[in-house]
């Protein structure tokens, strides 16, 4: 069955001011707290604090302070840098082990000179290993503008389990929870009372960043500890995982259904080669380039960059603007068939009853380009097989082999997901048993948090920013999440939580799109600490972006504007300054 896309629903979102009421329970919302500057002191211990640091089922295993230099590319101040670990535990495993060994383990870097803040570095996917705790929020920032750098202190985790993009931890329930939330709740008060500790006082400003899985976990963050951080940095964020996960099986299940009869799928070269064939990069490149003639000029500059994404849907229809093949496929048109599966795919998943499951995502020019792609053909079941199965289904099943990136691994995950009922999968990720009692849309998600009233009455304050082109989080959903808020407060979300699209861009960073976001603690400190609200976020290119159009400057700057409004060409000024650019609502 083809979806036709809901662009009346897209455009009421997008484009109409958001809720406006006269209730006098607005008045909430105003003279919201500063929460004030924070105070700077110095490093008073580092490697003293394997001996003299002491917090609840804690072990720091080392402490040593490192010159200033580079850390994983970014540019970082001398400072400390501890690892550690929290529960050391025996678990359940594969093959029915109950000794499989788990931990929460952390690295924290704390600067010599401390600006008297602190930042929860949030890592991607499904955690599993101690990221370089430098404090990054999009994949591609500066080199300088790491938190570290900035004078934080920072902390990153493995979330509770070892072996990055390994779901065998998805059979033990306290991993299961520590990767969703406790985690975080367990290392917050460690994190803070080790700082109180090196320093002689306590973090004075407290922040959290991530994206994609980072993202949702400084969402969860908002809305379980909302007392404990005074600002969020929310990047491409995996709001109700699960389902997205599943959203991906689903579009590899469309495009089975472009493999012809008789191929051989008996290996996992095989497998990724059938599922590849059925949408070449020149047949996505085609829809990427017509997007861009019906939808660029939209908002007043053909610069290949489509700012009014409502506009867009309303433009351009697959199935009536490009082209249809008569013949062989050849890079300038598409079959009836690839359309109604690539239809089906940015509709989303429904369940039997036609409700949907999922959001649906919008047509942008980023469906042109690798990180679109990879994510929706190969990598859809590569990772989101295992994960839906074994990490957020109750009962979990385990699969034969989790090397998810080689065979047999990647036939099992094939067939998994190409057999995946909807309805099945939906009541696995929302069922509870004894043993696991918590389902993944409880233990991933936010708690049924909507309103943010303790965030937003203490004076705290969130930033999300979204790549309209992200394959595996749908911008929509991200959307639709901020109308809510705003829905609950009034119609003033924007006096503490602000949402800003990046055009082209796909998941975290790449595609045709000013993907690097500068001055965004900044950008936080200024509203959280002084009550100086952004009015716009500026981005710009980067010349390593492959994906850049060669008629594009190296250097090409945009602003992003607070949603709902789009950032507009004035009518004189070079196009590829964002000085040329005004924020205002379509």
């Amino acid at each position: 069955m083809t979806y036709k896309f809901n662009a009346i629903a897209i455009a009421v979102a997008l484009s109409v001011p958001l809720t406006a009421c006269n209730s006098s329970d607005n008045n909430k919302n105003t003279n919201l707290p500063i929460l004030g500057e924070a105070e700077p002191a110095t490093l008073e211990l580092c490697d003293e604090l394997i001996t003299e640091f002491d917090f609840n089922d804690t072990t720091i295993t080392s402490a040593v302070k490192v010159e200033a230099g580079e850390v994983s590319g970014f540019t970082a101040p001398e400072h400390c840098v501890i690892t550690g670990e929290m529960e050391s535990r025996l678990g359940n495993g594969l093959q029915g082990s109950t000794e499989q060994p788990y931990a929460i383990k952390f690295e924290m870097r704390l600067p010599i000179d401390w600006t008297g803040r602190y930042y929860y570095q949030a890592n991607g996917g499904l955690d599993g290993r101690v990221n370089a705790a430098v404090g990054t929020f999009l994949r591609f920032v500066h080199k300088d503008e790491s938190a570290l750098n900035h004078g934080f202190a920072v902390i990153s985790s493995d979330a509770g389990h070892e072996g990055y993009g390994q779901q065998y931890f998805g059979l033990d329930n306290q991993a299961r929870l520590n990767y969703g939330y406790q985690a975080v709740e367990k290392l917050t008060p460690m994190a803070k009372s080790l700082i109180e500790k090196a320093y002689g006082k306590a973090p004075d400003r407290s922040y959290f960043g991530g994206c994609s899985n980072g993202g949702r976990h400084t969402m969860v963050a908002a809305s379980r500890l909302p007392e404990q951080y005074d600002g969020y940095l929310v990047a491409n964020p995996g709001l109700d995982l699960p389902q997205a996960a599943i959203t991906q099986l689903y579009g590899v299940q469309q495009f089975a259904t472009l493999i012809p009869d008789g191929t051989a799928m008996d290996s996992a070269a095989a497998i990724k080669s059938a599922v590849e064939a059925t949408v070449t990069p020149a047949e996505y490149m085609l829809i990427a380039n017509t997007v861009t003639k019906l939808c660029d000029a939209l908002d007043g500059a053909a610069d290949g960059m489509v700012n009014n994404i409502v506009g867009c849907q309303m433009a351009f229809d697959i199935q009536r603007d490009v082209p249809s093949c008569v013949g062989e496929r050849d890079g300038t048109c598409l079959t009836d068939e690839q359309k109604t599966a690539l239809d089906n795919i940015m509709q989303g998943p429904q369940k039997s009853d036609g409700t949907a499951l999922y959001a649906q995502f919008p047509y942008d020019i980023g469906i042109g380009y690798d990180g679109w792609i990879s994510w929706e053909m190969v990598n859809a079941f590569s990772r989101d097989a295992g994960t839906v199965a074994t990490v957020f289904s109750v009962p979990p099943t385990e699969f034969d082999d989790y090397n998810v990136y080689g065979d047999p691994g990647l036939i099992e995950a094939y067939q998994y997901s190409i057999n995946l009922d909807m309805d099945e999968a939906n009541f696995a990720i929302n069922h509870t048993t004894n043993e696991f009692n918590e389902s993944a849309m409880q233990f991933m998600g936010l708690n049924g948090e909507v309103a943010f009233d303790t965030l937003r009455e203490r004076g705290a304050k969130m930033i999300v920013v979204h790549g309209s082109s992200d394959p595996v989080f749908s911008v929509q959903h991200t959307i639709d999440w901020y109308q809510n808020v705003d829905e609950a407060n009034g119609g003033k979300a924007d006096s503490f939580a602000k949402l800003f699209l990046v055009p082209g861009m796909n998941h975290c960073g790449q595609g045709p799109a000013t993907d690097q976001v500068n001055f965004i603690l900044e950008d936080i400190i200024a509203w959280v600490e002084r009550g100086e609200a952004p009015e716009k976020v500026i981005a710009n290119t980067r010349a390593e972006n492959l994906d850049l159009p060669n008629n594009w400057a190296k250097d090409r700057s945009r602003p992003l504007c607070p949603f709902p409004e789009i950032a507009t060409y004035n009518g004189t000024g070079d196009m590829e300054k964002a000085e040329s650019f005004t924020c205002i609502k379509p």
